[in-house]
């Protein structure tokens, strides 16, 4: 496959922005409904751009929008926005939310229930970025949409 050039925003310049952001409420079903508008948003970019989207990278997209919205629902009063874009080769997924406090990963502990979402986005994504805005914070994961032929998960060889 020939790599494409992409604009500072890793997009192609030729091509629109393929993104969608959504406003999600703190009623109980913001988590499920975040989850379908991410399936929703592969699969017409996939039909509406001939983008491929392998199951892999559908099934990795709707796991880390559940972390990161559950956490912003637990974490942070008020509203959550989730972005979705196409950059190049992968899916950005980013959660704002007014809690300016930053997650951080906790040390591995066999015995904990619970609080493993950003150990797992972590374990899955090609990257993670946490930022303060000027309200509140963002959280970034972008995740692999091509195959990986190694067999990698995230769609990244060996480090």
């Amino acid at each position: 496959m020939e790599p494409v050039p992409m604009d500072e925003d890793g997009a192609a310049p030729d091509r629109p922005a393929l993104q969608t952001t959504v406003a999600l409420d703190g009623e109980g079903t913001s988590i499920a409904r975040a989850r379908h508008l991410a399936t929703d948003f592969l699969t017409r970019v996939q039909a509406e751009h001939g983008l491929r989207v392998p199951q892999r990278a559908l099934d990795l997209t709707q796991l880390v929008v559940s972390e990161l919205v559950t956490n912003a629902r637990k974490y942070a009063p008020g509203p959550v926005l989730m972005d979705l874009r196409i950059a190049g080769d992968t899916v950005e997924v980013g959660v704002w939310d007014s809690e300016p406090a930053l997650p951080a990963a906790r040390a591995t502990d066999a015995g904990r229930v619970g609080q493993h979402g950003l150990e797992i986005v972590m374990a899955v994504a090609r990257s993670l970025v946490v930022q303060r805005e000027p309200v509140g914070k963002r959280v970034t994961a972008r995740i692999a949409l091509l195959d990986d032929p190694a067999g990698s998960i995230a769609g990244r060889g060996p480090v």
